[in-house]
């Protein structure tokens, strides 16, 4: 008798093991399955950015600004369906035609095509900035202001 409950006992306590060991696994499993997914995420929005990021500084000449502002527009055409991928331009101050091909100021919401923005003149040299969404963390807005 003494031998028969000993047996249940350690019957027992390989079957918590077991439960215990095919636990931990599960969580491991989700757990890895969620680290690789925010892993991806960081690599899809630091590849989106890297095509931008390349023309921001504070003496950007023309013709880089103008390669930026058609990147825009193919990136904006490209994800016309997600609209958090979706980049506007901001001019800070009036960009005048001694500045740009045409007087601009303020912001041009997710343009789509080069004629709605002009184009900057080569001769000049030009400021950009960028600013990211705080949740997705792409890039929302392209500043242009003349370089100081």
């Amino acid at each position: 008798m003494e031998n028969a409950s000993k047996a249940l006992i350690i019957a027992g306590a390989i079957l918590l093991a077991i439960l215990i060991i095919s636990l931990g696994i599960m969580i491991y499993r989700q757990a890895s399955g969620v680290v690789d997914s925010n892993a991806m995420d960081e690599v899809a929005v630091t590849s989106f950015n890297e095509k931008f990021q390349q023309y921001v500084g504070d003496n950007i000449r023309g013709a880089n600004v103008n390669a930026l502002i058609s990147s825009i527009v193919q990136n904006n055409l490209s994800n016309s369906d997600d609209s958090s991928k979706q980049i506007s331009i901001t001019f800070e101050t009036s960009m005048t035609t001694a500045n740009w091909s045409e007087a601009k100021s303020g912001t041009i919401a997710t343009p789509t095509s080069t004629s709605t923005v002009g184009s900057a003149l080569t001769g000049r040299s030009y400021k950009v900035q960028t600013e990211a969404d705080e949740k997705s963390g792409y890039i929302k807005t392209v500043k242009i202001s003349p370089a100081s």
